[in-house]
């Protein structure tokens, strides 16, 4: 698995190229903890925001599971993958799946979490930072994204067993909050504990916690060999009618996500772990700055970055060329696309940040400088994943070249909102009347790149 895993990135983005990216995640990182650390912000806070992202990565990658076979067969055609194939093989599908997982968590930890540890040198000497520490860093950080991998696993397994099971996710849940409620510990028996506090406490909560998840996830995952036969009511013309689509194309769209495994719940889960780390984010800054963030600024900003997570989901079902059999162009299919966007990926983002206006209490004029830049850098993330990927927004994460220049130009944009939002609260009305043009300036930037896309695409793959 693991040499297939290499094999797979190494054939998409060309084996230089996809070999330079752990050294671009290292130069990133390393600028990224110089900047926090001279900026006044403390070592400790940044290692803990670190541990929150690299969570998130870890419930990103497991959500891998909401893609479903189907997917897979749609974008494939009939072949069978190696974590699909305990039907072929003498091999039973939980001990398949367990060495899945245990091959995310070597290949990711290696790719990423390495490169991420190393870059932390350049804090050798900050805080009593040393580099022992760095070892310790690598196991808590590994630790962390594992965790994440395993509880989307155990979140998609306990889905498959119907109402019961989103019953039990239900009680969990509140299980989780009650904790919180009592304001229990919980991170001393988690793989945060095994840098922060290491302990008997931390290392055998985190063996619990990992191990029982796991086996949560693999015993209770029951995915089916081949899809069922269904039926479906005809609701495509009816569809079509009430959108006012010329082509068919935008309710095709939203019809491949809304049948595909997950459904359009797949976007809300997608938008609520990025919702979770703004809070996290939030907080945190409030902790080292004593002052409360701009909450309409700095979610509106982080918000927009859920364009990427939704265009990926909207494309992620068929493959451009197999439409120019038909007398249609590679223009009507991004403005398909764009349109779905609009139906489904931005009223995400805005109903999470509605959420958090509410959540936080954010002020009329705040509220509205930062749904404009919501809604400026969803087009803007839009317009620019198009442009760079084109219809596979995933394919270009691990080349290391267009990463680049994807990162410099959401971090050019990005940064100088943050560091406002959260570092230079409370925002007078002239501020936020700026910040409010910025977002309706990246929203023409994001319209001329999406142009440019459409431009790009259409002589790269035929009219």
């Amino acid at each position: 698995m693991l040499g297939e895993e290499w094999r797979l990135h190494a054939s998409l983005f060309g084996g230089r190229r996809f070999a330079l990216f752990p050294l671009l995640v290292a130069a990133l990182t390393a600028a990224g903890v110089v900047a926090l650390v001279e900026t006044g912000t403390s070592l400790s806070s940044v290692i803990a925001g670190l541990h929150a992202l690299v969570f998130a990565f870890g419930l990103h990658t497991g959500s891998i599971g909401l893609v479903g076979r189907d997917a897979i067969e749609d974008l494939l055609g009939d072949v069978t993958l190696l974590v699909f194939s305990a039907h072929t093989l003498p091999i039973s599908r939980r001990r398949l799946l367990g060495h899945f997982l245990v091959k995310d968590a070597l290949y990711y930890s290696g790719l990423f979490l390495v490169p991420i540890t190393a870059a932390f040198v350049v804090a050798v000497g900050q805080g009593g930072f040393g580099f022992l520490d760095l070892g310790r860093l690598w196991l808590s950080t590994t630790a962390t994204f594992l965790l994440g991998l395993v509880v989307t696993l155990a979140l998609v397994g306990i889905a498959t067993r119907g109402v019961s099971g989103w019953f039990s996710i239900g009680g969990l849940s509140l299980v989780g909050g009650g904790l919180w409620y009592a304001n229990v510990d919980v991170l001393a028996a988690t793989p945060y504990a095994l840098y922060a506090e290491p302990s008997v406490l931390a290392f055998s909560g985190t063996l619990a916690l990992l191990v029982g998840t796991a086996v949560l996830g693999i015993y209770a995952y029951e995915p089916v060999d081949a899809a069922p036969t269904r039926t479906r009511v005809p609701v495509f013309t009816k569809w079509r009618r009430r959108l006012g689509d010329d082509t068919g194309l935008t309710t095709k769209t939203l019809l491949d996500v809304a049948r595909s495994n997950g459904g359009l719940w797949k976007l809300l889960f997608s938008g609520g772990i990025l919702f979770a780390v703004c809070v996290g984010l939030v907080e945190l800054a409030e902790r080292i700055t004593g002052v409360a963030p701009s909450v309409g600024i700095t979610f509106g900003a982080l918000l927009g970055l859920s364009a990427f997570t939704s265009y990926n989901w909207i494309t992620q079902y068929d493959d451009p060329t197999s439409y120019l059999r038909y007398p249609l162009g590679v223009p009507d299919l991004f403005a398909a696309k764009r349109r779905a966007m609009v139906l489904v990926g931005l009223p995400t983002a805005v109903g999470y940040f509605a959420l958090a206006a509410l959540l936080f209490g954010a002020s009329a004029v705040d509220a509205v400088a930062g749904l404009l830049l919501l809604v400026g850098y969803h087009q803007y993330l839009f317009g620019l994943t198009a442009a760079l990927a084109g219809f596979e927004p995933n394919e270009f994460l691990f080349d290391s070249l267009k990463f680049l220049l994807f990162t410099a130009a959401v971090a050019a944009v990005l940064v100088p909102v943050l560091v406002v939002g959260l570092a230079l609260a409370p925002l007078g009305g002239t501020t936020l009347a700026l910040l409010g043009g910025v977002g309706l300036g990246l929203l023409v930037l994001g319209e001329l790149c999406y142009r440019y896309a459409v431009a790009r695409w259409t002589t790269r793959l035929g009219d």
